[in-house]
């Protein structure tokens, strides 16, 4: 018990003795100082006390997938500071290779009484995957938030970047270049937002894999047996394994094929070469999420619609007009 007073004490920046009225429920404690020492309980992995665990905490739990991919840190960054400014607090959860699934955390979080959830790259956004624990979520009232394309009928509100029109920028963009044989590179055939990209342009040629660079190598190795000279490519993560594929053959990139990706997260502009790649806007898109769930979180009514926002080509130096090649390298 000392233990536990001295650490959330130390957190909060208050007295022990002032945690202690606050956990025996005495008066004289002002409402922000309450709020500040439970929320500690909460971060510090402490039972609130009995009569005190009918109330949600002022935590708010942000899943992602990952986080090596740069745009979940910057998305998460934004979010956090957004969050902090609302007087929450953000529970980060990105799932692990060793088993800790979306699921689980959703039944963390639900222990930890979360106030709300923002999901970013979750199973919403895949047909075939596990839905269960969104059923529960809505089951139980607790404001959720999505973060880019979900599947029909989950019934929360999300915000997307919008797909249809980001692979519109990137094909015009090719095909102002002069390329007539263009490829998309995607994700699996039951994700939402690869599923809109196709659904643009379905004479082209797909190839799909893994948002991840091993596989999007193998999968743009495929394209280019075919004679593609330029791909789109769903992530870029998915596009720096096209650049990497490209030179497996001996081509060169952009000289010998075009890649642009998709995010402009972290550092493509000091890739090599430079990614062209069509920017979500993440700092907007963030902001708004946060906004729709503290609406919620305060009894708010929000439309369980889908909040589109525009995307931004921003030309690098990974497209080139097409230029003669060897076919099938």
């Amino acid at each position: 018990m000392t233990r536990r007073l001295a650490e959330v004490a130390k957190y909060v920046g208050v007295s022990e003795a002032t945690v202690s009225r606050v956990l025996n429920g005495k008066p004289g404690i002002s409402e922000a100082t309450r709020t500040a020492v439970l929320t500690a309980l909460d971060v510090l992995g402490y039972e609130r006390p009995v009569k005190l665990r009918g109330e949600r905490a002022r935590l708010v739990g942000l899943v992602l997938p990952e986080l090596q991919n740069p745009i979940f840190p910057a998305f998460a960054e934004v979010v956090a500071g957004a969050l902090a400014q609302r007087g929450f607090t953000p529970v980060l959860c990105t799932r692990t290779e060793d088993g800790v699934s979306e699921s689980a955390y959703v039944d963390i979080l639900l222990e930890q009484q979360v106030s709300g959830v923002i999901f970013a790259g979750g199973n919403y956004a895949q047909a075939d995957a596990d839905h269960e624990h969104y059923v529960r979520l809505k089951e139980r009232g607790l404001p959720v938030v999505l973060v880019n394309a979900a599947i029909d009928g989950l019934g929360f509100p999300v915000v997307s970047a919008d797909d249809r029109i980001a692979v519109r920028q990137a094909h015009s963009h090719l095909i102002s270049l002069g390329h007539t044989a263009i490829g998309l590179l995607l994700g699996p055939i039951d994700h939402v937002p690869s599923m809109r990209k196709a659904a643009e342009f379905p004479d082209l040629p797909v190839a799909r894999s893994l948002y991840s660079m091993e596989g999007a190598q193998a999968a743009a190795t495929r394209l280019y047996k075919q004679g593609v000279t330029a791909l789109i490519c769903a992530s870029d993560i998915m596009a720096l394994g096209a650049v990497r594929g490209a030179r497996r053959m001996g081509l060169h990139v952009p000289n010998d094929v075009s890649v642009i990706g998709y995010d402009d997260s972290m550092f493509m502009a000091c890739t090599d070469p430079p990614l062209t790649t069509v920017r979500q806007p993440i700092g907007d898109m963030a902001q708004t999420a946060v906004a729709l769930l503290v609406t919620q979180i305060d009894g708010g009514d929000v439309a369980k619609d889908e909040y589109l926002f525009d995307t931004e080509l921003v030309v690098r130096a990974s497209t080139h007009p097409p230029m003669s090649r060897r076919i099938g390298t």
